[in-house]
């Protein structure tokens, strides 16, 4: 199992199933639930099918969800960010770079995010950061078939990358920036979101070209780095129509 991935209920293997079949090894059926779509999928794909007891099922989710189904696939695989950058200009995605977030969880649901909104890839940090897991891909549902993703030596020398290929680039800030509404974005962009626990290191934030704030007027409470961004993205979203 060392060379799998292990992607557990019917949204995840669905989204494997529907674009990039070809990384499935093989899926593991709860006979025990009807998931008679999905199986016929798989059989359309060619995909081997081993089918178990609703227990040794339970065995192998070990408490997951899986809602019937499982699928083994390929390891995750990063694109590079010169593979993003040399893209047309018309094509150029909104960069969102993570800085030093190590929560799978909202990884997972930034990923999502991200995905719904579409035009977007993701850029982390090799060290001090969170990675593709099984447990961030629970949460993403299938959205890292949607999602460029690159894992860089240092976030601040790709950020430099991105500038001289026109990219300009605004940080999210707790408090003190612009109120979001009222930013103008300029394209091709490069977000960058911080850890809940540090926000955007001190040496990231000389780079940025603008920075903002989402308004909120109800508790004196923050944003977490997931809810951010997708407020963030769904603005991007706005503007870049």
């Amino acid at each position: 199992m060392g060379q799998f991935f292990r992607l557990y209920g019917r949204n995840s293997v669905s989204e494997r199933l529907k674009v990039n079949p070809e990384t499935i090894h093989h899926v593991l059926i709860d006979k025990s639930q009807d998931v008679k779509g999905l199986e016929q999928l798989c059989k359309l794909k060619r995909i081997p099918i081993r089918y178990l007891s609703e227990r040794d099922f339970e065995k192998i989710s070990r408490n997951i969800r899986a809602q019937g189904i499982i699928a083994d696939v390929e390891k995750f695989y990063y694109t590079t960010l010169d593979a993003i950058l040399s893209l047309p200009q018309e094509k150029l995605p909104t960069l969102i770079f993570l800085d030093s977030l190590n929560d799978p969880q909202n990884f997972g649901s930034i990923l999502r995010s991200a995905a719904c909104f579409g035009g977007f890839a993701i850029v982390l940090p090799k060290h001090d950061s969170v990675e593709i897991t099984e447990a961030v891909l629970r949460v993403a549902s299938g959205g890292e078939n949607y999602v460029s993703i690159t894992q860089v030596t240092n976030l601040s020398s790709a950020i430099n990358e991105a500038k001289q290929c026109g990219y300009s680039i605004a940080g999210a800030m707790v408090g003190g920036g612009q109120a979001l509404p009222k930013v103008h974005f300029t394209f091709p962009l490069g977000l960058v979101i911080g850890s809940e626990a540090k926000g955007i290191r001190h040496g990231l934030l000389k780079q940025l070209d603008v920075t903002f704030t989402i308004p909120a007027k109800g508790a004196a409470l923050s944003f977490n780095a997931a809810i951010a961004s997708g407020i963030v993205c769904y603005e991007v979203c706005r503007q870049r129509k």
